[in-house]
């Protein structure tokens, strides 16, 4: 299949990238330990400007934490993506190629049915002509009729799937479901800042993004809620 070649490397590319992410991740949690020991550490003597100053630091560290964690959810999700997409590329195939099978025996059957039934007509010809001949003929026909019955046997065992079938099979039903609209991840998605948010990630469509937004971004439910508690 044309374009499956290349799926190893990009398969391997991914998880590198995943894994130089999981990388910087550790770096920034064991930066923010340095920092969180060294303001505990020093905090009673420093100045109120020198404390802010600190927590900011930390709090940096923090959400780019997060972002590396984000975007290597993202990278997790398009890599799932892409192997499902070729799976189904794969099962189209197969259902194709086994349909023409099919077809091609069908065809096959047809034509070895209506042969038969040419000769059968001329066999009954020449038993009026010449009883020998009439025996010649009818045990010719023997052999092709066994032939005939075990090519219908193999065209009945084939599967009648179409390709159509198999791009609309369901989805698992034990892959987790997000967003408002309740579909398995695909694409980009977004996480909801509200670590309470029942649904957590939504898909950049079903709330009108077209890029990650900076800073903290609440889903449609969260933002209704919070301006209900204020």
């Amino acid at each position: 299949v044309p374009g499956i070649e290349n799926l190893p490397c990009e398969l391997q590319r991914n998880f590198q990238l995943m894994r130089e992410l999981d990388q910087r991740t550790e770096d920034k949690k064991a930066e923010i330990d340095s920092l969180a020991a060294e303001y505990i550490e020093s905090v009673k003597n420093m100045l109120p400007e020198e404390r802010v100053e600190h927590l900011k630091k930390i709090q940096s560290a923090y959400s780019k934490c997060k972002e590396y964690s984000d975007d290597k959810v993202q990278l997790a999700m398009q890599t799932y993506e892409m192997v499902d997409k070729h799976i189904r590329r794969l099962d189209a195939d197969l259902a194709r190629f086994e349909a023409d099978l099919k077809d091609k025996l069908e065809g096959s059957d047809f034509e070895n049915s209506g042969s038969r039934s040419l000769k059968k007509g001329r066999s009954q010809k020449e038993k009026r002509s010449s009883r020998g001949r009439g025996r010649r003929a009818s045990e010719e026909d023997t052999p092709k009729k066994k032939k005939l019955k075990g090519g219908s046997e193999f065209a009945d065992t084939i599967l009648s799937v179409h390709p159509s079938d198999v791009l609309d099979m369901p989805v698992d039903p034990n892959e987790p479901t997000y967003c408002l609209c309740h579909q398995v991840s695909y694409g980009e998605m977004i996480g909801c800042d509200n670590p309470d948010c029942p649904i957590e990630w939504f898909h950049f469509a079903c709330v009108d993004l077209t890029t990650k937004p900076k800073g903290k971004w609440f889903c449609p439910r969260c933002v209704q809620e919070r301006k209900k508690k204020k």
